[in-house]
């Protein structure tokens, strides 16, 4: 069951190098990822698929030295827009008119609202918006590849502006955000494997307000 694929997963330590992630696991949770909803269908940010061993070697020291990086299979990056603008809003628009035939000037009112609030706010307040998109499909991610067995590591623990650089993001109006490492748990050698799950109970995490 999913529940149970949600108790299986752990963010693990250390990966085994030798047992790749099949490409076929890999599109599914790309999917999963095209899949999750944002704010207005926007979509704000992209997804570098990682496999080159040179580029995940880069990444590596700036990223605390976390072996996944490099002994997982995939390096999944997520990024965010740095801003919204008039021309990334009109091809989210364009896109919508083009696959909803008929739906342009309803399209043309909302989107038209939209910027009206959001271009005027400044660059930061953007990308923060941005960026928490990015997370709800950082979250679909998650969920795809338990579902799937497999086995991945979220990481914030890295210097943002060197990754940045070194995949050449802001020249792309990007910010990277999470680096997510995909790959198959090694038998021996992860301190985490093995150990309870621990979450707040239900009662502290949840209120109900009949």
């Amino acid at each position: 069951m999913f529940m149970d694929k949600l108790d299986w997963r752990y963010a693990v330590k250390k990966m085994d190098a030798s047992k790749p992630v099949s490409e076929e696991n890999v599109a599914q949770i790309l999917k999963a990822i095209q899949m999750a909803p944002t704010s207005s269908g926007l979509q704000p940010f992209k997804v570098f698929v990682i496999t080159n061993p040179d580029i995940r070697a880069k990444i590596r020291p700036v990223a605390w030295d976390q072996a996944q990086i490099t002994d997982g299979s995939h390096l999944l990056v997520f990024a965010a827009w740095d801003n919204y603008t008039e021309e990334r809003v009109e091809a989210v628009v364009a896109q919508h008119a083009e696959e909803r035939p008929g739906t342009r000037e309803a399209l043309d009112a909302y989107y038209d609202n939209l910027k009206a609030g959001y271009l005027p706010r400044d660059a930061r307040t953007n990308s923060e918006h941005a960026a928490r998109q990015a997370y709800i499909a950082l979250g679909f991610a998650l969920a795809a590849a338990a579902e799937l067995g497999v086995d991945s590591t979220p990481m914030e623990g890295f210097d943002p502006a060197a990754v940045d650089e070194i995949l050449g993001l802001k020249e792309q109006g990007l910010t990277s955000l999470v680096l997510l490492p995909l790959g198959t748990r090694a038998d021996e050698g992860d301190w985490l494997q093995g150990m309870k799950k621990v979450r707040k109970p239900l009662s502290e995490l949840v209120t109900n307000l009949d």
